[in-house]
């Protein structure tokens, strides 16, 4: 009797235990907090290199003048071209790229062949715009933007640190806007992890978050944090939109373009996360404890019938 009950409630223990193993990363990064000593910062307030205690470091331009925008092709929408012209009249001297589909694949397939076949394979064109952020990054350097976010200073203050990436909101971080010298090792980092990731769900907004998008980017930099040990090789946290922060240095125009009908319904769950986790564990409670109920009751209608036909003459 009991190792019946045992076999199922280990099968269920084990496939909780698995389940959190998986997740542990997407876990943690729910309980995240720039407050963190281990987290730095940029604040735009002050537009120094200042972590949680507040220390202070040399000033020294590592990032290439380089802008990075991506588009299906060189006809930006006209609704984005005052964000695009405004990074354009803030840092006159700088160099510009405008990463297309085709110039995108191209670059792919004479920079980086061994990943061609996973690009060509992404089932969403932005997950395509995704990556190539990350490869012209780790191969030119520069500063990555968003078509839909504008300029409001000049970027030099944010050449002074070697990798940057921007705080989301509720957790994790950002893509939309990011900076690195050439070949910085977190990006290089980016680079190897894409194929472990490369899973389609089924669902548009979840398959591009996981394997390419901003839970992709924050779950490889969750675990690089703490590899990173000097100046150098830590990637700065610029923090979100507000009067004090990184509004001294970009506008957003939220344009989301590649969601669609599932984005809602998912982003609604990431606002009640809490409730929706408390309610899955519930529903765990009652489907193990239905399961541990039936399997008890179907053992003792088989003792009642063996015990039935013990007694029959």
């Amino acid at each position: 009797m009991r190792r019946r009950f045992a076999v199922p409630l280990l099968a269920l223990g084990a496939f909780v235990v698995v389940g959190v193993y998986v997740t542990f990363t997407y876990i943690t990064l729910l309980f995240d907090s720039v407050s963190d000593n281990s987290i730095d910062f940029v604040s735009g307030a002050d537009h120094k290199l200042t972590n949680a205690n507040g220390r202070d470091h040399e000033h020294t331009q590592v990032i290439p003048k380089i802008i990075h925008q991506t588009w299906v092709n060189d006809s930006v929408p006209t609704k984005w071209l005052s964000a695009q012209q405004s990074c354009l009249d803030v840092n006159p001297d700088w160099e510009y790229h405008l990463w297309t589909d085709n110039s995108s694949r191209q670059f792919i397939a004479e920079e980086y062949p061994w990943f061609l076949e996973t690009f060509d394979k992404y089932p969403y064109p932005i997950m395509r715009a995704d990556v190539i952020r990350y490869f012209v990054l780790a191969h030119y350097g520069g500063i990555y933007i968003d078509l839909d976010e504008g300029c409001s200073a000049s970027l030099e203050p944010l050449l002074n640190y070697p990798a940057w990436v921007r705080k989301a909101d509720p957790t994790g971080i950002s893509n939309s806007v990011m900076g690195s010298t050439r070949n910085h090792p977190f990006f290089l980092r980016v680079l190897l992890e894409l194929k472990k990731y490369t899973i389609d769900w089924q669902v548009p907004y979840i398959t591009v978050m996981y394997a390419t998008g901003p839970l992709f980017l924050s779950v490889v930099w969750k675990q690089y944090k703490h590899w990173a040990t000097n100046h150098a090789e830590q990637v700065w946290i610029l923090m979100p939109n507000d009067a004090e922060n990184d509004s001294t240095f970009f506008f957003d125009l939220h344009g989301s373009s590649w969601h669609e009908d599932d984005a809602k319904w998912i982003m609604y769950l990431g606002v009640h996360w809490l409730f929706f986790t408390i309610i899955g564990f519930v529903v765990a409670a009652v489907i193990g404890l239905s399961a541990y109920l039936i399997l008890k009751r179907s053992g003792r209608n088989k003792q009642f019938k063996k015990l039935k036909i013990l007694e029959e003459p």
